[in-house]
């Protein structure tokens, strides 16, 4: 009876940490959702071509606003740098649209502090800056064009619209008139659901893990695992080892901050928290997804580099919150007070359940409202964004956010496909602004002559493209290609 009082416990306590942060993760997607979609990322590649800093500042904001779990972050950092984005710049975009978005640090606010919360943007950056430094080492140029040829050979990804249109002449739409716009609205509450419904697996289990971890883990394990009472040594021990149970952990994007809050109760240092919350982009699934975009070689660097600068960074905002006194002077005995209580935090909730029911009801009438004019929709998950992945389906090609949305989809694409909603299953053709435009034989985006990034000639005909991953795609195969094309 004692254990089974136990697991009670765990589950309650779960749903506590669930239950303090409702209200931001409410507040943070929903935010996070007007932001996706009345910030137009229409010029992503041609701002991303290089690593100077002024474009690593641009790749820091876009991923900022982009706000993706980690695996749409991938997917689209991939889709990125196969557009012809630098692959630093690219990583650059995967680690902002992480770490630096909204919702985490509400949540890492309620759960652990303040702190926690701004040293996650403070650290973010540093992170940033130190990747910019060591990535010529570990991303040199050669094994650089491999990975980009690792994803020519094997066709991953097409870059599908990323910008709202009027559907009724095809030019961008007003940012003026989108907040007039029910449709708009309907898109920011479809691209909450959206995340919503990509990361309920990874919050859950954090959650349920965190939950067990704080009732059943003695501080006695805790301590056996991580030194005290050693000055630096247990801060340079604490940032190495974060990583290491992040990768663990399989737990990724904002899951892994209840789990964050169970290491800080049971001894973790500052740094060795934060170092673990940054290193969601290295879990095990994600290596395995970085292999099959870019390969083993590229992988294994990306592991060393993000592992190397997550630690620093982590040690870093250690050292930085100690001199300005802000680090927590002690470890909670508790991470949240595991019943209900009329408090702030009860209100609030209740305030953003009615917000949320809100957004809802605006999800479940976005074909009414005339929402995804101009995006192709992913069926499984109904994110509208870049299409990093797709497969081709009887005459129709079906776009996704990721290539985990693509497998789901593969493996039983009956379960996805509605015939009243034809827009979620094909991308809609490119628009002709004028008679000179060609189509990409690779992504099939619509490409201006005049301001291609590439051309190729191949049986007497002239092919344009829009970034020099398609060009290099085409190099490969060109009679697969060439069959393809059509004109705009």
């Amino acid at each position: 009876m004692h254990f089974l009082g136990l697991i009670a416990d765990s589950f309650r306590m779960a749903f506590f940490m669930f239950w303090d942060t409702l209200w931001p993760l409410i507040f943070g997607f929903g935010l996070s959702g007007v932001v996706q979609a009345f910030v137009s990322r229409s010029q992503m590649q041609r701002v991303m071509g290089n690593h100077q800093p002024r474009s690593l500042a641009v790749a820091s904001i876009l991923g900022a606003a982009s706000s993706s779990c980690s695996y749409a972050a991938s997917a689209l950092a991939k889709s990125l740098f196969q557009k012809g984005a630098d692959f630093t710049t690219a990583m650059v975009f995967m680690l902002a649209s992480t770490n630096l978005v909204i919702e985490l640090g509400l949540v890492l606010w309620i759960l652990i502090g303040w702190q926690f919360a701004l040293s996650e943007y403070v650290g973010g950056i540093i992170m940033i800056g130190l990747l910019a430094v060591v990535a010529r080492f570990f991303f040199r140029p050669f094994v650089v064009e491999r990975a980009r040829q690792h994803l020519a050979e094997r066709r991953l990804g097409a870059a599908g619209p990323d910008q709202m249109h009027d559907p009724a002449g095809g030019q961008p739409v007003a940012l003026a008139r989108r907040l007039r716009s029910p449709a708009a609205w309907a898109d920011a509450a479809s691209y909450t659901m959206a995340d919503l419904v990509m990361l309920r697996k990874e919050m859950i289990i954090g959650y349920l893990v965190a939950g067990f971890l704080a009732v059943l883990v003695p501080n006695t394990l805790w301590n056996a695992i991580f030194f005290h009472g050693h000055g630096v040594a247990t801060s340079i021990e604490n940032v190495i080892i974060g990583p290491v149970i992040a990768i663990l952990s399989f737990v990724c994007s904002i899951g892994n901050v209840p789990l964050a809050a169970a290491l800080w109760k049971g001894g973790i240092s500052f740094g060795g928290v934060v170092s673990f919350i940054f290193a969601d982009l290295i879990t095990l699934p994600l290596l395995l997804i970085y292999r099959r975009f870019y390969g083993w070689a590229m992988t294994l660097r990306i592991l060393a580099a993000f592992w190397l600068v997550m630690a620093a960074a982590g040690l870093a905002t250690e050292f930085l919150f100690g001199a300005a006194g802000l680090v927590p002077a002690a470890h909670p005995a508790a991470v949240v007070e595991p019943s209900f209580q009329w408090n702030y935090t009860t209100y609030l909730n209740l305030i953003f359940l009615g917000v949320f029911v809100a957004l809802y009801w605006l999800y479940r009438n976005r074909f009414r409202l005339g929402s995804g004019a101009g995006y192709a929709i992913d069926p499984v998950c109904g994110i509208r964004q870049l299409a990093p992945a797709s497969v081709l389906r009887g005459d129709k090609t079906v776009f996704f956010c990721s290539d985990r949305c693509r497998d789901r989809f593969v493996a039983n694409p009956e379960h996805y496909v509605r015939a009243d909603q034809p827009t979620m299953t094909h991308r809609a053709e490119p628009r002709r602004t004028n008679m000179s435009q060609q189509i990409d034989p690779i992504c099939g985006m619509s490409v201006d002559p005049e301001t291609a990034a590439a051309k190729r000639e191949y049986a007497g005909k002239t092919y344009y493209f829009c970034g020099l991953g398609c060009a290099k795609a085409f190099d490969l195969k060109p009679e697969v290609f060439a069959d393809t094309t059509r004109s705009a």
